[in-house]
């Protein structure tokens, strides 16, 4: 006789548990890869790309727009903290721990949120001094502050130094391009800035950031 297989029978009122074992990654291996996805997204972007020797410098890429060079500091998160994702714009110096990129550091400090794939290109003039970033690609915040530099590449094209009307312009046409949804998105914004234009008289102790307008049909 052809012996019979074994079946394991669990005690009554025992449950098998289903929930998956939690997945920890290695950090170091994640913001490799998020270096990856920097250069595949640059480079279909007509940007260039290229990476100083050695890891002493403050900035990660050097990114030639066609004008002029930019020193870039890539930062990435995973991690999902009470409906936002949070990147620290700093580096650690020993006695003194965490510092603030300046512009002495870098140019640019783009911002990769790997479970949305989303990217926020920030002048460091935009940021600076802040110690904590928040982000909150696609999840509705009423302050969502850095939600005008989403996709905002081409800040890089520009070849003078930032001023915070370049840095506006740009941050509008990043934010028109894809809320002006199958309208003509340069004359939607136009539309909006004579209107931001007229609000701004009203108030003009507004901060600039509460100016940026809403995306409104012409």
């Amino acid at each position: 006789m052809s012996k019979q297989p074994k079946i394991s029978v669990a005690p009554a009122g025992a449950t098998e548990s289903t929930a998956p074992e939690p997945i920890h990654r290695n950090t170091k291996r994640i913001g490799e890869l998020s270096e990856a996805a920097f250069l595949l997204k640059a480079e279909s972007l007509g940007l260039h790309v290229a990476k100083p020797w050695g890891d002493s410098e403050r900035y990660d890429f050097i990114v030639d727009a066609g004008g002029r060079l930019w020193r870039v500091q890539l930062k990435c998160t995973e991690a999902l903290s009470a409906r936002g994702y949070d990147i620290q714009p700093t580096y650690a110096i020993y006695g003194k721990g965490k510092v603030v990129y300046t512009a002495e550091d870098i140019d640019v400090l783009v911002a990769h949120i790997i479970p949305k794939n989303a990217w926020y290109v920030l002048p460091v003039e935009a940021f600076s001094p802040c110690k904590n970033l928040r982000f909150y690609p696609d999840i509705l915040c009423k302050r969502a502050r850095w939600e005008n530099y989403r996709e905002a590449w081409d800040l890089l094209r520009t070849q003078e130094p930032y001023s915070q009307d370049v840095i506006t312009r740009a941050a509008l046409e990043a934010v028109y391009r894809t809320e002006c949804k199958g309208q003509d998105w340069r004359r939607c914004l136009l539309h909006a800035l004579r209107q931001s234009l007229r609000q701004s008289q009203k108030t003009c102790d507004a901060a600039p950031d509460s100016r940026l307008p809403k995306a409104i049909s012409p």
